[in-house]
């Protein structure tokens, strides 16, 4: 019975995380664009992550500005995100990966050459 109850504990941690809220940001961009186009418009809620694996030691550093960017290029015509919410990913004891999450609606502007017609 203790042996049951000691690979349930083990098996639980091993496959354990969690995730913690970083930042709440109102706008956040990567990309230069112009502040004053009068033709922006609010886009879909988009998630981008930026995660490596873990075998006893993590293969990589996770980096926000690829969380960011990876989530404003579902849209060619999107130059950034807003109510941006910034999460650190947790999921790894000996197995598993971290990383980092952004996730926000995309700001686009419709400005652009070739995104006319977005309202």
């Amino acid at each position: 019975m203790q042996k049951a109850v000691l690979a349930t504990f083990l098996g639980a941690l091993l496959i354990s995380g969690c995730t913690i809220r970083v930042a709440d940001l109102t706008v956040g961009s990567t990309k230069n664009y112009n502040i004053n186009s009068a033709k922006f418009v609010k886009g879909p809620r988009v998630v981008g992550e930026d995660s490596y694996p873990v075998i006893l030691f993590p293969t990589g550093i996770p980096n926000m500005k690829t969380a960011i960017d990876k989530a404003i290029e579902k849209d060619k015509c999107a130059v950034g995100l807003s109510d941006l919410v910034i999460s650190q990913l947790n999921h790894s004891f000996i197995i598993g990966s971290i990383g980092i999450r952004a996730e926000g609606n995309l700001i686009i502007d419709a400005s652009q050459p070739g995104c006319t017609g977005r309202s």
